[in-house]
This record gives structure tokens, C-alpha cells and sequence, in this order.
């Protein structure tokens, strides 16, 4: 009876925005020169709407709700403008830009009741674009974010790494995927985060305790992997992407495609890296310790005056290889387990080290991910709505003479939410109230080896969240 009436205060609300819609026109203009500026991309961060300037620099944005907001514009060689917006006085504004090759002005979306500037974040936080993730090329989404000042990343193998913050790591630090959490058995360390790396736009990092609205596990901060902004409204969007790297062999492609028509959005990405045996100055090449990861996302969702509610579908498949170090005592070569009993170690030959193939010790993680992120405009307010459900499979294979088997065999399922309402700035406090939590499974019997019991969990986190600007 409570869900049915919630259900219909929502289609009221939206009935009502129906009837409000707002559309935004203006020009774009180099400060200086006052020429207009084609290209510039216009983007609504808390209504995840964007547009682009037409080669007069003139633009329109429709479907707008009456809210104030934050608009961010880019343009390459200029530095990025951050205001704010009141979307109901249907003015037509003129946005006046720098020549710059510094960003500036980042907005960031993590840890506050709504997007803002990083200045006027009150929350310890670091943040990096697609621009510095680019540069600073490495074998996952994670090892990427090691320069950040703070931020230090373990990592204990092929493809494997876990963020620390502050020295904490594991369950004290909460990854989110496009701001929903990620579950994967946090506390181990032969594995990663389960993203693929050339899905992320821009990583966000809150430097200090972010539990009352993440929840006990961002107990030493967060790192929410952004993926791509949409693309603005009647566009059709392509890439490849692709990377070599010469220590381990590595090659990786991912193919990208994303659209909006009339406000209709859709997207999907395909990607693939293998690598062999990595190299180091005192062994040449470390036995077992290739990887080969296949991943696959996908979207669709609408944008429209009351709101927007997107669906994202995701898969990740990674098997690494497990290495031991075990090398025969007299040529200090590697040796290889081909037996259960493992008291004979043949030497590995040249070829295996330079293979591609997985061998049969090695650990096979796969992870399926099904969310929904939904905004709806209730007059000067927003209710936000995030659903998810995850299955993580991890499966670690160590008999050499029944490689079919798995010594350890985890089978985790995850359904989170997460509702917040936010109420409309006063004198500038800004308050949110909401809920969140997660309902979780996880099994272990199908493994020859058990290191974790199985177990159920739920939980449930209202919180009152109020910040003065």
C-alpha cells in the first residue's frame, strides 16, 4: 500500500513537470576576441543532458526542467566555465570563454547533494580526466589513479590492484562504478577491480571517511569510476582505442558507440587485452603471469523534462595467470606444479614464457552487472532512484591434473539501493535525505578449498545530510 502510494506521488510529480518545461538558448564567445565558438560542448551534470554550440556558436537545449542547476561548457584550448543556472527565468545567456590550456573549474559529483565546483567542495577529494588517464597508461583503471596525492594502489599480480587511501584499503574503501557500488569480494588481493578500464572517463576520490552516505565500507574514502558523459542531443558518436605495451606484450583494443536521438540515448562498448609473461632486470620473463580480459557494456535511457532514468547492462571476464616464484636450485630458472603430490618441477621452457596461452593454475573472474539510475524533478526538489543487482564468480584453479576443478569457487550475488531526496537550497544549505544499502549471497561450496563461510546479509542506512554553501 506505502510502494503504490509512492509510486502515484511520482507520476503525479511527473504529470505536473510535464507541464513545465523549459528551454535554454545562448551563444558561446571567446572573451577576448568576442568571435562566437563552434564545437563547445554544454553539459548538465545533475540532469546528465547535454548539447553542442552550432558553428554560428548559437545553441538550445529543450526539456528542461524549472530548477537551478549547474552548466559546465568545454572546449578544447579554453578553460572550462562552471556556472549556475536558473532554468525558469527562460533567458537567453551569453557564455564567455578563456583561451586556456589549463583545466580548471572541475565539477565533480561525488560525496555532495549535487554536482559542483572542486573549490567549493568542503570534502577532501581528488579528481582526474580522461586527459591524465590517457597519459598515464597502465593495465587497469586502477593502477591509473597511483599518482594521486593520498592514494597508493597494491598490486599482487597480472591485472591486479586494489586502492589504499590514507593506508586503509579492501573493505574500508567503497568503489563505485558511475556512482553505484561495486560488489566483488573486496577483501581479497588476488584480484581486481572488475571494470573495464577503457569504460572510464574520469575518476573521483574522496580523501577521508565518506560512511554516512556510501555506508560503512567508505569508511577511508571513496573512488567512483566515472564512464563517459552522454552525447549531446542528435548525435551519433564512434571510437577505437588501442594499446601495446612492450615489457609484457600487451595489446588491447575496445571498439565504442553512442547516441541521442531526441533524447533517446543508447551506447555500448566492447573491449579486449591479453599479455603474456611480464619482464624484470633479474629474471627476464616471470612465469605465470599473463592475463587475457573480455568486457562488454551497454546503455539506453531517456532524458526528458521530468527527469532522466538510464539501464546499464555490464560483463567482465578476466583469467590470470598465478605465479609462485618456485625456480630449480641450480640454473635458477622457473619451475612449474604438474602434479598434486608436486614433489617433481620441470623447468619451463622458453616458448611456455613467451605463450599467450593461460596455463592451468590461474583464477578466472567474471562479473555481471545490471543497474538502474533514475532523477525525477519534483517541483524545485529531485528524488533519485539507484537500483542494482551484481553476480560475482570467482574461481581459482590449482589442481594441475584435473584442471576443470576449482580449489576456490565464490559465488556472490548483490542487489543494492539507494534513494535520495533532495530538498531545495534555503539562504544556501543545501539538505539531502535518503536511504541505502545492499541485500547479499554468497556460496562457496562448489570448491575443493573454503576460506570464507557462506553467508547472508542486509542492510539498511538512513541518513540527514546538510551542507552550507
Amino acid at each position: 500500500m506505502i510502494i503504490k502510494k509512492v509510486l502515484s506521488l511520482i507520476m503525479l510529480c511527473v504529470s505536473f513537470n510535464a507541464y513545465s518545461q523549459t528551454q535554454l538558448t545562448g551563444i558561446v564567445k571567446d572573451k577576448v576576441t568576442m568571435e562566437v565558438l563552434p564545437g563547445a560542448i554544454l553539459y548538465f551534470p545533475d540532469l546528465k543532458s547535454s548539447s553542442i554550440s552550432k558553428p554560428d556558436g548559437t545553441f538550445e537545449i529543450n526539456n528542461l526542467p524549472h530548477i537551478k542547476t549547474l552548466l559546465q561548457v568545454r572546449l578544447l584550448g579554453y578553460q572550462t566555465v562552471v556556472k549556475n543556472i536558473d532554468l525558469a527565468l527562460h533567458i537567453p545567456i551569453i557564455i564567455e570563454m578563456e583561451q586556456s590550456h589549463i583545466e580548471a573549474n572541475e565539477v565533480v559529483i561525488t560525496g555532495l547533494s549535487k554536482a559542483t565546483e572542486m573549490k567549493r567542495n568542503p570534502i577532501p577529494m581528488a579528481s582526474i580526466d580522461q586527459k591524465y588517464l590517457e597519459q598515464n597508461t597502465a593495465t587497469n583503471a586502477i593502477d591509473a589513479i597511483i599518482k594521486i596525492p593520498g592514494v597508493n594502489v597494491l598490486s599482487t599480480g597480472p591485472n591486479v590492484s586494489k586502492p589504499y587511501i590514507r593506508g586503509l584499503g579492501f573493505n574500508r574503501i567503497l568503489t563505485l562504478f558511475d556512482g553505484v557500488r561495486q560488489e566483488g569480494q573486496q577483501w581479497g588481493d588476488e584480484h581486481g577491480i572488475e571494470v573495464d578500464q577503457f569504460l572510464i572517463d574520469r575518476v573521483e576520490v574522496i580523501k577521508g571517511p565518506a560512511s554516512l552516505i556510501y555506508g560503512s565500507d567508505a569508511l577511508a574514502g571513496v573512488v567512483n569510476l566515472i564512464p563517459a558523459n552522454t552525447v549531446p542531443e542528435g548525435t551519433l558518436k564512434g571510437s577505437v582505442q588501442t594499446n601495446y605495451q612492450s615489457n609484457n606484450g600487451l595489446y588491447a583494443a575496445s571498439v565504442a558507440l553512442a547516441g541521442n536521438m531526441k533524447s533517446f540515448l543508447f551506447g555500448m562498448r566492447a573491449s579486449h587485452k591479453e599479455a603474456t609473461n611480464f619482464k624484470n632486470k633479474y629474471d627476464g620473463r616471470v612465469y605465470n603471469t599473463g592475463f587475457k580480459e573480455t568486457d562488454f557494456n551497454a546503455y539506453i535511457g531517456v532524458n526528458r523534462k521530468w527527469g532522466y532514468s538510464h539501464l546499464n547492462f555490464s560483463i567482465y571476464d578476466n583469467m590470470q595467470e598465478i605465479p609462485d616464484g618456485s625456480r630449480d636450485s641450480v640454473t635458477r630458472k622457473f619451475t612449474k606444479q604438474i602434479s598434486e603430490a608436486d614433489t617433481v618441477r620441470p623447468i619451463v621452457s622458453d616458448a611456455e614464457l613467451n605463450a599467450y596461452a593461460i596455463s592451468p593454475i590461474h583464477q578466472h573472474v567474471q562479473h555481471y552487472r545490471l543497474f538502474s539510475i533514475n532523477q525525477f524533478i519534483i517541483g524545485q526538489s529531485k528524488l533519485a532512484l539507484k537500483l542494482g543487482y551484481q553476480q560475482s564468480i570467482r574461481r581459482e584453479y590449482a589442481h594441475p591434473q584435473n584442471p576443470d576443478v576449482a580449489g576456490l569457487y565464490l559465488k556472490m550475488q548483490t542487489a543494492t539501493y539507494d534513494v535520495k531526496f533532495y530538498l531545495p537550497e534555503k539562504k544556501g544549505w543545501e539538505s539531502t535525505v535518503g536511504i541505502n544499502g545492499m541485500y547479499q549471497q554468497n556460496n562457496c561450496d562448489a570448491g575443493t578449498e573454503f576460506v570464507i563461510p557462506n553467508y547472508t546479509l542486509f542492510d539498511f542506512a538512513p541518513f540527514l545530510f546538510i551542507v552550507k554553501f
